[in-house]
């Protein structure tokens, strides 16, 4: 009996490790896309440059916790809850390298449209209020992750629908300016993909937030629709 006390101790203290990584590696993968987002509204490539290069630590944090998580599998062989908390760190890791990915992407194209010889100042306001709303879907998917808050989780899918809505009005403008200056397309071209990767940055911190919602009511609501997740989230029928 002690042994397995000793035992059950140490699997909870492993996933308690798991779980802390994972916050880690969010609240990098946070700043990158402040920093982005940052370097883009200053013009500053030195930093767009930094985020850039700092991309490998996202990388090799999810290199590390998806071998933390198969490691305890194939050792503790977790059934039910254990079992669906680390396939939700799986999943979880990899739209935050995701999310990684896309910061690196607007540093690039930051550094595109500052360091060209074109004479444009891109209109980033816009820009700016979408990847607000973006950053706080992240912080709170990320507040769902470690509360296992449902109500947290099912704000941050409803807030989706309004990221998508700010892209679409983006590109709608963007393809104005377009058709009425053609020598704006190559700039307007590089801050649609940034919008892009920002819509992107809000697709993944919803699909992290359902990925709670499958860890503590064991139930897979994604593809299912705002008004699914929520019932399913809130007890509501």
């Amino acid at each position: 009996m002690p042994t397995s006390e000793h035992t059950l101790k140490q699997f909870d203290a492993e996933l308690e490790a798991v779980r802390a990584r994972v916050l880690q590696m969010g609240g990098l993968v946070e700043e990158q896309t402040v920093r982005a987002v940052e370097a883009l509204g200053n013009g500053n490539t030195q930093l767009a440059a930094r985020v850039v290069e700092d991309d490998h630590r996202v990388n090799a944090l999810e290199v590390a916790i998806d071998e933390d998580c198969s490691t305890i599998i194939a050792r503790r062989q977790p059934a039910a809850s254990d079992l669906r908390m680390l396939m939700m760190v799986v999943k979880t890791i990899t739209d935050l390298e995701r999310i990684g990915d896309e910061a690196a992407k607007i540093a690039r194209m930051t550094q595109l449209i500052y360091e060209s010889d074109r004479p444009f100042v891109p209109r980033t306001t816009e820009i700016r209020r979408v990847a607000d709303i973006a950053l706080g879907m992240l912080r709170n998917a990320l507040d769902a992750f470690a509360r296992l808050d449902l109500s947290v989780a099912a704000r941050v899918v409803r807030q989706d629908e309004q990221v998508d809505d700010a892209f679409r009005g983006i590109m709608r403008q963007l393809i104005t300016f377009m058709m009425e200056d053609p020598r704006t397309i190559s700039h307007a071209i590089e801050i649609l993909f940034i919008a892009k990767a920002i819509e992107r940055i809000g697709d993944h911190a919803k699909n992290m937030s359902e990925y709670v919602v499958y860890m503590v009511k064991g139930k897979d609501v994604r593809h299912t629709g705002v008004e699914s997740v929520e019932r399913e989230a809130l007890g509501q029928r």
